[in-house]
Order: C-alpha cells, then structure tokens, then sequence
C-alpha cells in the first residue's frame, strides 16, 4: 500500500535536505469515470461512505476496477453493519480495504498524495486539488 510505520507529515509540515525518489504518474483520462449506484440496498453508513468517496479529491483518478472495489466494500460494509454482532476480524478487513481505496488522509499521506481544500476565491477548485507531493515540492521551490 505505502510506507509502514508513523503517519508521514504533510508536505508543508516537512523539512528535507534529501530527494525523494522520482514517482512515476499515468497519463491523466480526459473525464474522470462516474461511480456506479449500489443497486442493493446498503446501510446508511456504507452509502455515505460510498457518495462521499465520490466527492473526494482521489476519486478523480479511479478506474472502473477502483469503483467495482468500492462497491464491494460498501455492499461487505452493509452485512457487516446489519448482522447485529461485531466482529473485529471483518471490521479489520474493511478498514484495510478502505485504506486501499485512499478514504483516509493517513493513506493518502503513506502514497504520498495529498488533497488541499480552499476557499473559493476563483482561482482553484473548491472540490480539492490532489498534489503528489514531488510535483508540490518542485512547485514552491524546495526541491
């Protein structure tokens, strides 16, 4: 998934002497791929869970296997969050699955992408801007 261990600073919050290793990037697509409905009946969280990975900054590179994925964790989610008894072993593996799926900020930091919110001011999006972090670096002069 990333680099183990503590959760890496964000990259304002840093101060390197050394480079990072260079990342490779894909081509961008020219529209991002729309998730697909549910189409079963899922439970509250999961389907909030699911729309909101939608109007996340990452949801912009997902590739169709990546919304197949969500919907899975959302459909495994719902049984889970249904069955009426817990069970830490699946909480683990949906928790897990989640973090492939860059839901949480600490993922996204260990994969070295990061989502930054502005204010509307005109000038960015409001709905997020994704930086890796090289590309932010080399674009305020520290690398």
């Amino acid at each position: 998934m990333g680099t183990r261990g503590p959760v890496p600073k964000r990259s304002d919050q840093r101060r390197r002497r050394n480079l990072d290793a260079q990342v490779d990037t894909a081509p961008a697509l020219a529209e991002p791929v729309a998730a697909p409905s549910l189409d079963f009946p899922a439970h509250p969280l999961a389907e909030d869970w699911y729309r909101s990975l939608s109007e996340s900054g990452q949801a912009q590179y997902f590739e169709p296997s990546d919304w197949q994925a969500a919907r899975l964790v959302a459909f495994d989610l719902t049984r889970h969050l249904n069955s009426g008894r817990a069970s830490s072993q699946m909480l683990a593996a949906l928790w897990s699955a989640m973090a492939d799926l860059l839901s949480t900020e600490a993922a996204r930091r260990r994969v070295r992408v990061e989502i930054e919110r502005v204010a509307d001011d005109g000038d960015q999006n409001v709905n997020g801007v994704v930086a890796v972090l090289d590309d932010y670096r080399r674009s305020i002069g520290a690398a």
